[in-house]
């Protein structure tokens, strides 16, 4: 049990320090919290791409992966919409180092 509250604690770190930047640096490079598989990846699942990748267009594009609705976006992404979209695009970045090895 214990190990598996330190493996869940390091992701609720990032998710937290994901929610951090997009409110306080929303135009940073997306690089700075995602690799390069994971904005691969996002650029192919986002139908919107901006000529720079920021932190901004990252969150809300995992939060679109977790189920965020676009027309409501007077309302602030949440902790369980990224927690779903997080989960979807490792799964998305596990199929993609599955395929590449095939």
């Amino acid at each position: 049990m214990k190990a598996l509250i330190g493996f869940l604690s390091v992701i609720a770190v990032e998710l937290l320090q994901f929610t951090y930047l997009h409110r306080t640096q929303p135009s940073a490079p997306a690089i700075e919290i995602l690799n390069p598989l994971e904005i691969r990846i996002l650029k192919a699942k986002s139908p919107k791409q901006p000529k720079v990748l920021t932190v901004s267009w990252a969150v809300e594009t995992v939060a679109r992966l977790g189920g965020y609705l676009e027309h409501r976006s007077k309302t602030p992404i949440g902790i369980q919409v990224l927690w779903r979209g997080w989960l979807k695009l490792h799964d998305l970045c596990e199929g993609w180092k599955l395929a590449k090895e095939t």
